[in-house]
C-alpha cells in the first residue's frame, strides 16, 4: 500500500465515502446485469435486452443539462436525497410479472441514467471538500478500484440470485445498497459553502462550457481522454470478433476476458495516484495511450496469451486516462461550478465511445477486425504523442485545489 492510498483510507469521512462507493456499487453492478437478463426471460429478445444498456447510458448525452442541477443545492444532502430517491423507485419493478410490463424496467432503467449523471456530478463538486488536494489522484483510484472490483463479484452475486429467486430479488438486494450508501454518505462531516444565488440554466450551462473554453491544459486533457474512450469503445465492438474469429472460442469466453481487463483495471486504479504525484497529467495520459496501443495491437493477434496480455493491458490503460481527467476537473475547476463541468466532461469523454461501438459494427462487415485493432493501436500511439506535446502546458501534477473555503459562519453538514 503506497502513502497515498494510505492517507485516503486513514481518513475517516474518505473512508466512509469510499464504503458508500462500494457498498452502491455492488448493487448497481448486480441490477445492470440482471435488467437485462430479465428483459431476455420475459421476452425472449436479444435485442431489446440490449437496449436496456442503451437506456441507462443514453442520459449522459445530456449530462451538462442535468449537470447544472448538481451546483444548485449542497452536495451531501444532494446525493442523500437521489440515492434514498432510487431506493423508493426500485421496488416498482416487484410489479413485473410478464412480457406486457417490461416497460417498467426500461422507465427505472432510465431513470437509473439520469441518477447516474447527478451523482457523478454531485460526488465529483463534494469529494475536494473531504480529500485533501494532494490526494485527490489516490482517491479517484481507490474508487476506481472498488467500482471494478464489484464489477467483477457482484454480476455472479446477480445472476446466482436471479437464477434461484428471480429478479425481485435483486431489486431488493440493489434498494437496500442503495439505503446503505445513503446513510454512509449522511455520516460524512464536511463544511460545505451555501450554494450560489440560482441563475438561469442557460447562464449555467454556458459557465461550464466557458470554464473548459478558458482553461486550455484541461481542454486538452478532456479531449485526450475523449479520443482515447472512441478507440476503447471501437475494441469493445470488436469484443465478439477476437473472441470468434480470432480464438475460436465460443461467445461466453468473453466473460473470461472481461475478468483479465477488470484485473487490469484493478491495478491501475491503485498505481494512478503515485503515477500521477511523480509524473504529471500529461505523463500519464501519454503512458496510457502506449499501454492502450500495446493492449490493441495484442488483441489482434489469434493467440490466448498475446490476447490475455492485450486486454490485460487496455484494463490498465483505460482507468488511467479517466482518473487523471476527472482528477484535474476537481482539481482545477472552482467548486461552484464543478457539478456542470464534471457533466459536460462526461459527455465529451463517454460520448465518443457510444458513438464507436456502433462505427465499429459497422466496419466489421466490411473491413477485418485484426485490421481495425491495427489501425486504433497506431491511433493510440499518435494520441500519445498528442498528450505529450500538444496543448498547453499545465502548470504541474497538483496544483491549486479547487476547494472554495466557507465563509466564517457557514453551517457545517452532519
Amino acid at each position: 500500500m503506497n502513502w497515498g492510498t494510505a492517507r485516503v483510507l486513514g481518513n475517516r469521512d474518505a473512508g466512509r465515502y469510499l464504503a458508500g462507493v462500494l457498498v452502491s456499487g455492488f448493487g448497481t453492478a448486480a441490477m445492470l446485469l440482471v435488467a437485462g437478463i430479465w428483459v431476455k426471460d420475459l421476452t425472449g429478445s436479444s435485442s431489446l435486452a440490449g437496449l436496456v444498456t442503451l437506456g441507462t447510458w443514453g442520459p449522459t448525452l445530456v449530462a451538462p443539462l442535468i449537470g447544472v442541477l448538481a451546483d444548485r443545492f449542497r452536495r451531501r444532502p444532494l446525493l442523500i436525497a437521489l440515492h434514498l430517491a432510487m431506493a423508493a423507485l426500485l421496488p416498482v419493478l416487484l410489479l413485473v410479472d410478464s412480457a406486457a410490463r417490461v416497460w417498467l424496467i426500461f422507465a427505472v432503467m432510465i431513470a437509473y441514467g439520469f441518477s447516474f449523471v447527478l451523482i457523478d456530478s454531485a460526488e465529483a463538486a463534494l469529494v475536494p471538500a473531504v480529500v485533501p488536494g494532494e490526494l485527490l489522484g489516490d482517491f479517484n483510484g481507490l474508487r476506481t478500484t472498488v467500482n471494478e472490483g464489484m464489477k467483477l463479484v457482484a454480476p455472479l452475486a446477480g445472476a446466482g440470485l436471479f437464477a434461484a429467486y428471480g429478479g425481485r430479488s435483486v431489486v431488493l438486494l440493489d434498494a437496500a445498497t442503495f439505503v446503505l450508501a445513503a446513510v454512509l454518505v449522511a455520516l460524512i462531516r464536511v463544511r460545505e459553502a451555501p450554494p450560489p444565488p440560482p441563475e438561469p440554466w442557460t447562464r449555467q450551462l454556458a459557465d461550464g462550457l466557458g470554464h473548459l473554453r478558458r482553461h486550455a491544459a484541461l481542454r486538452h486533457l478532456v479531449a485526450c481522454a475523449g479520443v482515447a474512450m472512441l478507440l476503447i469503445g471501437l475494441n469493445g465492438a470488436l469484443a465478439y470478433a477476437v473472441v470468434d474469429d480470432g480464438l475460436h472460442r465460443p461467445p461466453e469466453f468473453n466473460g473470461v476476458l472481461g475478468t483479465m481487463q477488470g484485473i487490469g483495471s484493478l491495478a491501475g486504479g491503485l498505481a494512478a495516484g503515485t503515477l500521477l504525484r511523480r509524473l504529471g497529467d500529461r505523463r500519464v495520459t501519454a503512458a496510457a495511450m502506449v499501454l492502450l496501443a500495446a493492449g490493441l495491437a495484442l488483441r489482434a493477434v489469434p493467440g490466448l496469451v498475446p490476447v490475455f496480455a492485450g486486454t490485460l493491458a487496455v484494463g490498465v490503460g483505460a482507468p488511467l486516462v479517466l482518473i487523471t481527467v476527472w482528477t484535474a476537473v476537481m482539481r482545477e475547476t472552482p467548486n461552484a461550478l464543478v457539478g456542470r463541468v464534471s457533466a459536460t466532461v462526461n459527455t465529451l469523454t463517454f460520448g465518443p465511445g457510444t458513438l464507436a461501438v456502433l462505427a465499429g459494427a459497422s466496419l466489421l462487415v466490411l473491413v477485418d477486425h485484426r485490421a481495425i485493432l491495427v489501425g486504433a493501436a497506431a491511433g493510440a500511439l499518435l494520441l500519445a504523442v498528442w498528450a505529450l506535446r500538444g496543448g498547453p502546458r499545465p502548470a504541474g501534477p497538483q496544483g491549486p485545489t479547487p476547494v472554495e473555503p466557507a465563509p466564517a459562519g457557514a453551517p457545517v453538514s452532519s
